[in-house]
């Protein structure tokens, strides 16, 4: 059973930075692609950045330039880093690991909260 578990979540001032972390278990992680999303209360889940298996990256317009994804195959992990964070980053992120339509999973999300 592959389980992803978030980490690195938490309080952060305007303008601060936090790092995310996505530690997968399983045999799949190198032949997956990873995505960062979040949801703020009310609205929709969104897309916030992603890498492919090959490394490739794309990200959400609001975070270009602000946010960079990771991948460590060695290590069975992903990373979001998130710099100059606005008081709209508040959401939680979620991690989620695809690799066809029958492998797709999500992790149980990270609270991430900046205060202006």
């Amino acid at each position: 059973q592959v389980q992803l578990v978030e980490s690195g979540g938490g309080l952060v001032q305007a303008g601060g930075s936090l790092r995310l972390s996505c530690a997968a278990s399983g045999t799949i992680f190198s032949s997956s692609a990873m995505g960062w999303y979040r949801q703020a209360p009310g609205k929709q889940r969104e897309l916030v950045a992603a890498i492919t298996s090959g490394g490739s990256t794309n990200y959400a317009d609001s975070v270009k330039g602000r946010f960079t994804i990771s991948r460590h195959n060695a290590k069975n992990t992903a990373s979001l880093q998130m710099n100059s964070l606005k008081p709209e980053d508040t959401a939680v992120y979620y991690c989620r690991m695809t690799r066809s339509l029958w492998h797709d999973y999500w992790g149980q999300g990270t609270q991430v909260t900046v205060s202006s």
